[in-house]
């Protein structure tokens, strides 16, 4: 009696499940689409468009006058530009001396995360000195420093925030001499 019993729940789990599994139809011929690249997305996914856009979100919001709405958008921001970043240079580490293309991509595309992680940091440095929060704003822009060099013109910005702020008080000169003791 038992066996029935078990052939007849098992047979209508089968058919329970058979109904949560959505069935899908075979693509019509010829219609041989490439997938869509669901990360690739402008206004969502994990890339630099989509931060782009939580940028352009967070300056609206500023430009708004709210800070707090800003803040929160500008964080979200950097912390997706800094997983890009260490995403992208785990891939090109994974792939040296196996295929060189890959490496190149994955620096190139880390590059450009990079420089947005120190645009999105100058901004919140910014936004918290509005707020009256100047002390909060010395790590981003030293890592603005040390991210992208003092030669680079984002690395001048910041320090020259810094030399505002007091954190520092020796200006740099940027390419012209040391003055002579």
């Amino acid at each position: 009696m038992r066996r029935p019993l078990a052939a007849l729940s098992l047979s209508a789990l089968a058919a329970a499940s058979a109904a949560l599994i959505p069935v899908l139809s075979p693509a019509p011929a010829g219609a041989q689409e490439e997938p869509q690249k669901v990360l690739e997305s402008g206004s969502a996914g994990l890339n630099l468009a989509s931060i782009s856009a939580k940028v352009a979100q967070a300056d609206a919001a500023a430009a708004a006058g709210n800070l707090a709405k800003a803040k929160a958008d500008y964080d979200q921001a950097r912390l997706g530009a800094q997983n890009l970043t260490r995403f992208y240079r785990n891939l090109s580490g994974a792939f040296r001396g196996l295929d060189a293309r890959i490496p190149r991509e994955m620096d190139q595309k880390g590059r450009e995360a990079l420089e947005l992680q120190a645009s999105i940091d100058l901004r919140l440095a910014a936004l918290l000195r509005r707020m009256n929060k100047p002390e909060v704003a010395v790590p981003l822009l030293v890592e603005v420093v040390q991210i992208m060099t003092p030669s680079n013109p984002m690395g001048q910005k910041a320090y020259q925030n810094l030399v505002e702020l007091g954190f520092v008080s020796t200006p740099y000169a940027g390419a012209a001499a040391p003055a002579s003791r």
